[in-house]
């Protein structure tokens, strides 16, 4: 026995070892663990299985030797005996107390020692590190300071919990980190590198713009979360908060004044046309670069212009500047409106393009996406697209409010076009995930993570429209934007939901079987397996949550009830009715027991019901109270249908053909109309052709029989 568990053992480290050779892959183990949880939920299903089998056997063998052998009372007495000497031996258990204290003192030094792998490759990620940041790698470079930051951090904050005096195992901990301080400054100044030159990369590689973005509210994040920390615990970190985004606008706004100061070439000293030359040379750079930092453009032009020129003391006295006439004709500023709403026109469609080529990359990715604040999967594109909505409206309300309400009618329309498109990529995402279920890796985590940006895409729209829109009216674009958004959630919620159903396709096969009649534990599997598929889908955001939630009873429900609808079988005797309508009752319980567990919402117990309904038309005793039961069951689920009952009743294999006839005939002169019903759920559930013709047949001949 010790030998298999070491062989055991020694497999499971080589398989571990195997999945774990290179340091990026310490991203994907949630992943390898929730599929190890799968397949360990499936290999014990089928060894309970197994084991039920077994105790079947050895309960049928105990009943034969109960009926053939005199001597089975002192077999049973001496078993009574040993079942009381073992409650008493359960005593002895607290005895083993300090073995089970042993047992948790093990198990974290053994987390421990796995820490130290990632402590002893410090040295070799602040290589990598380096290199990528000399490489302009910098979303990758980000990403390995992060992981020693935390590394650092986290056995900072352990040794300050057990001793926070202790001064020098906190600088031995520094000294061994501190070329990550040295990355970190590396890195900012970069990222300082990319903003002063931001009007130059912005047209060659905007890209970079973005990441250099990205860093930054990563890095917000972190500030946030360690200062709340300090409020909790007394600890900070070195060189938290790092306030990086502070230092951006800094930036920033020291690369606009010296661009604005630059154009200034001579001095009202030197040359009387001065504000014409600087007028000219403003002129032909400030819309492009008002692209890039209009807030901080304009606001440096005002106090530029109105200090230096119009608050100047010999002109204040002589000029009212809201008297003096616009400075170009109405035309001309008209013609300039227009090309400017073609080239944003035509910039913005293109930009969107990008957007979502580039978030469809990530889909690609072996890491799962990036949640928010409060847990739910989402990906950067819904920000990417509301970042530039909201810098071209800024601009637009620079000039007057219609512009800018056209500008908002003409990034609504865009909106539209684009979650077409959207739509489109989404379904095109699923039909590939579907050619090779094994790929993409994270298919399931970023389909969640498009189903929450659509209600991540109604939030902006609508922050967007209050902030710029000066009608409440809805626009023309707002109902196709809804409808659009609601269909891909509800789409996306559609497909995690097939991804289930193909997993449990094998285990809804096995029902109402005659394997399942004899002990079967589809059921047990089914809700297993529907129950690890809903720990992820926690991460879907509300109200797609609840609804997904609902939805997934309904077609447990549905496959259950077509299983009883495809008579897979016959009950032949009063005892497999008996048992298989227990069976059907307490798995309907297990159902409901889940599906409440997950929140399915007001029509679980409706729904489960009518398993348990039809489990009562099989477990009647008497055939000549079946029409009684069966007008119970049709006046609780109205929808139900004639080749429904006749399956039921075919199902359950006791009931005669005047008998079949009499309850159809009955039911069919006293039905009444469900046309107000607002529940139904047999109106989903279609009846094999070979039921369909069976009625046919039987109803022809009742005809025959009442013209003669």
């Amino acid at each position: 026995m010790e030998e298999t568990s070491r062989e055991a053992v020694a497999t499971a480290v080589q398989r571990v070892a195997g999945m774990l050779q290179r340091s990026d892959q310490l991203d994907k183990v949630e992943q390898y663990r929730r599929r190890e949880a799968r397949k360990k939920a499936s290999v014990e299903a089928r060894l309970k299985a197994a084991i039920q089998s077994q105790l079947d056997g050895v309960r049928t063998g105990l009943t034969q030797l109960h009926s053939a052998l005199l001597d089975v009372k002192d077999i049973q007495s001496s078993l009574a005996d040993v079942s009381k000497d073992w409650r008493q031996s359960i005593n002895t258990i607290e005895n083993l107390k300090d073995v089970k204290d042993a047992v948790v003192q093990h198990s974290q030094l053994a987390a421990a020692v796995e820490n130290l792998k990632n402590i002893f490759s410090v040295p070799e990620i602040v290589g990598e590190t380096q290199q990528l940041i000399e490489q302009a790698e910098l979303l990758q470079a980000h990403r390995k300071l992060m992981e020693l930051e935390c590394s650092r951090d986290d056995l900072m904050y352990e040794q300050y919990r057990m001793d926070s005096k202790n001064t020098s195992d906190m600088n031995l901990i520094s000294i061994y980190f501190e070329d990550v301080q040295g990355l970190s400054d590396e890195l900012a100044k970069q990222l300082w590198m990319v903003l002063q030159r931001s009007m130059v990369t912005v047209r060659r590689d905007p890209t970079m713009l973005v990441s250099v973005v990205r860093i930054i509210e990563r890095e917000e994040k972190i500030d946030r979360r360690m200062v709340d920390r300090k409020k909790q615990t007394g600890f900070i970190p070195p060189g938290r908060p790092k306030k990086w985004k502070e230092k951006m606008f800094e930036v920033l706004e020291g690369t606009v004044s010296t661009r604005i100061e630059g154009t200034q070439a001579v001095t009202r000293e030197a040359d009387k046309m001065w504000l014409v030359r600087l007028l000219e040379i403003t002129r032909k750079y400030v819309l492009d670069d008002l692209i890039v930092v209009k807030n901080l453009m304009v606001q440096y032009l005002s106090n530029c212009f109105h200090t230096k020129m119009m608050g100047h003391p010999e002109l204040c006295s002589e000029c009212d500047i809201h008297q003096l006439e616009p400075l170009l004709p109405r035309e001309v500023v008209d013609d300039l409106l227009s090309k400017y709403v073609k080239t944003f026109t035509s910039n913005i469609t293109g930009w969107l393009r990008k957007a979502l080529e580039t978030d469809k990359k990530d889909w690609q990715k072996e890491t799962e996406p990036e949640a928010d604040q409060d847990g739910y999967y989402q990906t950067t594109l819904p920000a990417i697209v509301f970042q530039m909505f909201e810098q071209n409206l800024q601009v637009a309300a620079q000039i007057d409010g219609d512009f800018k309400e056209k500008v908002l009618k003409l990034c609504l329309k865009q909106m539209n076009t684009f979650l077409i498109r959207y739509r489109e990529e989404a379904v095109s995402y699923k039909e590939e995930h579907l050619r090779d279920r094994q790929l993409p890796q994270c298919y399931v985590q970023y389909m969640i993570a498009i189903i929450n940006n659509c209600q991540t895409f109604k939030e902006s729209i609508n922050s967007l429209k209050r902030k710029y829109s000066q009608s409440s009216g809805p626009t023309d674009s707002d109902a196709p934007i809804e409808r659009t958004l609601n269909e891909v959630a509800k789409e996306g919620c559609q497909f995690l939901l097939d991804e289930v159903f193909l997993d449990l396709e094998s285990h809804l096969n096995e029902l109402l079987t005659r394997k399942w009649l004899t002990g079967s534990h589809a059921v047990d599997t089914i809700c297993v397996t529907v129950e690890d598929y809903f720990n992820d889908f926690n991460k879907i955001k509300k109200p797609f949550n609840q609804e997904m939630t609902s939805e997934a009873l309904r077609r447990v429900v549905v496959e259950y009830i077509k299983a009883v609808m495809q008579k897979r079988i016959t009950f032949k005797n009063p005892d497999e009715r008996k048992e298989g309508a227990e069976r059907m009752m307490k798995e309907a319980d297990q159902f409901k027991f889940l599906f409440r567990k997950l929140a399915a919402g007001e029509d679980t117990d409706w729904l489960c019901g009518a398993i348990t309904a039809i489990a009562e038309v099989f477990k009647l005793t008497d055939p000549t109270l079946l029409f009684l039961e069966v007008s119970t069951l049709v006046s609780k689920y109205p929808d139900i249908r004639e080749e429904h009952i006749q399956a039921l009743l075919a199902v359950r294999g006791d009931a005669s053909r005047e008998m079949r006839q009499m309850i159809i005939g009955t039911l069919s002169e006293n039905k009444v109309s469900h046309s107000g019903v607002t529940q139904s759920i047999f109106k989903d559930i279609a009846v094999p052709t070979i039921a369909m013709t069976t009625m046919t047949t039987m109803t022809s001949m009742a005809t025959s029989k009442l013209l003669k």
